[in-house]
């Protein structure tokens, strides 16, 4: 069958290209990532949306606000370290990370981890 615009490879190679672009008018680099693009543009949109409404910007409040709503879209646990500066190795599950930059001066390292729920003693 001739790829005639409707192919399943021309619609991921538009969605990518998408997906650039929308980075890109948004002010961000990735760095790295293992996500769906549904969740990466979620994550560039909170941190967009919470960056740009806070009055007096803190690293702190950054990550508290993506942690809390990944956690509360998502599922527990996820994990977020903001700054300008810092380094780290991590472990997270499949599908669950990204390491972006805003603006070339603030990195979000967003991350999840599996949880496994304590077992009550008989």
């Amino acid at each position: 069958m001739a790829n005639g615009g409707g192919g399943r490879r021309r619609s991921f190679c538009s969605s990518q290209v998408e997906l650039a672009d929308f980075f890109s008018a948004t002010g961000v680099r990735v760095v790295a990532v293992d996500m769906p693009p549904f969740m990466q543009i979620h994550a560039v949109d909170c941190a967009r949306k919470a960056h740009d409404s806070l009055e007096k910007f803190t690293s702190k409040t950054l990550a508290f606000t993506l942690k809390k709503e990944f956690d509360g879209v998502y599922g527990p646990a996820w994990h977020c370290i903001v700054g300008t500066s810092f380094g780290s190795f991590v472990t997270h599950s499949v599908g669950g990370f990204m390491y972006f930059s805003m603006d070339h001066k603030i990195y979000i390292l967003l991350f999840k981890t599996t949880v496994q729920r304590a077992q009550e003693l008989n």
